[in-house]
């Protein structure tokens, strides 16, 4: 399916974003994901996973955090605030080591200049895994984008000292010529 497809197929079904296919997609190959309780979603906006997520498992309880703002989705518990003040979010905090599911679709703002475009990305992958790492429980499951760079090897070696199993996913939905990937990781 054409990138433009996809958009428009997410638009037909009332999604906000073509990014819900990437995540159909990656959840498709992992099959290890069986009605999640808690999930907690990192830069969630404009809430096209979190809205997804809701309708395929309504009795989960998700949280979505996320700089920008993001529309109000029934039964999504959205809080605008920056990821790296999380500790501040006592609903959140209250359930450390209780999500079943992890996800992120964060990306910082690029700059067109490759060496701190490449820092940013494995900074905010790092913010990312260490928040999984505290609150995934035991047979957690994180999802996370990265891009194809200079610090991938690097970051993927951070999520194989905490996960059994990390897997590469590169969804069809994704541009071809975009360098976006992701990574799961399985406890």
């Amino acid at each position: 399916m054409h990138a433009d497809n996809w958009a428009q197929k997410a638009k037909s079904l009332g999604y906000r974003s073509r990014a819900v296919f990437k995540l159909i997609q990656i959840l498709e190959k992992i099959k290890k994901l069986k009605n999640p309780s808690l999930i907690l979603d990192i830069g969630s906006a404009p809430g096209g996973w979190s809205h997804y997520l809701k309708d395929k498992y309504p009795s989960s309880e998700i949280f979505a955090i996320d700089l920008l703002e993001m529309k109000e989705i029934k039964g999504v518990n959205f809080f605008q605030e920056d990821l790296r003040n999380i500790e501040n979010i006592v609903q959140i905090n209250q359930l450390k080591n209780e999500f079943c599911l992890v996800i992120s679709d964060l990306a910082p703002n690029l700059s067109g200049i490759r060496s701190i475009d490449e820092a940013n990305i494995y900074e905010l992958n790092l913010l990312t895994l260490e928040q999984a790492e505290k609150f995934l429980n035991d047979n957690g499951i994180f999802i996370v984008k990265t891009f194809q760079n200079s610090n991938l090897k690097k970051f993927r070696k951070e999520m194989e000292n905490i996960f059994k199993i990390v897997q590469t996913a590169k969804p069809a939905a994704s541009k071809k010529q975009s360098k976006e990937i992701y990574l799961y990781g399985i406890k």
